[in-house]
């Protein structure tokens, strides 16, 4: 008799259904497949199937931290399906989506689709902790009060989530001048890309500027186009994947991160690498949250350890 095959559905890190159950995982992944207000290059929709597609090909075992972050347990919703009927209710439906992740304390882990997607998580996470702050790791301030019609765009992301609470931006290279006067009237902190050479020290004002619990948003745009071209609105410049991950290391042992999203990955046929960038990109993260380093407090851990 042949054996029954087994399927596995489309999760984070391709692991065995027995592995990624609800109720044995700490991370909770939540797709969300939109770009409605895209205004450059469209297909950010297409971002995470691609990214949990790319996932699958993950070595589990992470040479740096040497543990395999998968151990915690990876659970991954159903995809969030886009609505026409606008990026306000786009991101309620995220926000609905995201609550019983909260509701259960699991770790979310959003996965986008455009910017916008960012809004409904981080008033879910609003909620459940008063004194987060934000830090936007992006090519572009996205802080326009109103872009195309909406003030829900994905070039308004910055603005919004700093109504929500304290905003910290690193890697802008691209601003309008209404951003720019917005920036010189002292409600965000800006980390502009070209001042990074004239700041050896960038990385701790970037610490000092947070709250102890911190969610991150990583437009995917913040890195060089010559190692991630698939975005949606690409510029000269960025960082490189050494200086990214070292920066992230570096803030889970300052922070709390409560959560974070990837988003704005526009993936390109016959191009694998920025989808397997975006999903080593999330797996490292989660590595450096979840891993205890020597001399950090048990404060800034996100929950159970590896």
């Amino acid at each position: 008799m042949m054996p029954t095959p087994q399927i596995i559905s489309l999760n984070f890190g391709g692991l065995p259904q027995e592995q990624c159950l609800w109720e044995n995982s700490r991370v909770v992944f939540l797709p969300v497949a939109y770009d409605l207000t895209s205004t450059c290059l469209p297909g950010a929709r297409r971002g995470p199937l691609a990214i949990l597609e790319a996932s699958s090909h993950l070595e589990l075992f992470d040479e740096e931290l040497e543990t395999a972050p998968s151990r915690v347990g990876f659970h991954t919703l159903a995809p969030l399906q886009a609505v026409a009927s606008g990026p306000e209710e786009m991101i309620r439906q995220v926000y609905s989506y995201a609550e019983p992740v909260m509701r259960e304390n699991k770790y979310p882990v959003l996965i986008g689709g455009e910017h916008t997607v960012t809004l409904g998580m981080a008033k879910a996470l609003k909620e459940k902790y008063p004194q987060i702050s934000f830090l936007q790791l992006d090519a572009h301030a996205d802080l326009r009060d109103s872009y195309q019609g909406t003030s829900f765009s994905h070039a308004c992301v910055g603005r919004r989530l700093a109504e929500l609470g304290p905003l910290v931006q690193v890697g802008v290279r691209s601003l309008s001048l209404e951003e720019n006067l917005f920036l010189k009237s002292g409600g965000v902190k800006c980390f502009l890309w070209h001042r990074f050479a004239e700041v050896p020290d960038w990385e701790e004002e970037v610490f000092e500027a947070l709250s102890p619990e911190v969610y991150v948003t990583i437009d995917l745009d913040v890195l060089d186009p010559a190692i991630m071209p698939a975005v949606g609105t690409p510029e000269p410049g960025g960082l490189n994947w050494k200086t990214l991950t070292q920066f992230l290391r570096g803030l889970t042992e300052k922070s709390r991160i409560v959560g974070f999203d990837v988003v704005e990955l526009v993936p390109i046929p016959g191009l694998f690498a920025p989808d397997f960038l975006a999903a080593k990109l999330i797996y490292k993260f989660l590595g450096y949250i979840f891993t205890h380093f020597p001399g950090r407090g048990k404060n800034h851990t996100a929950g159970r350890e590896i």
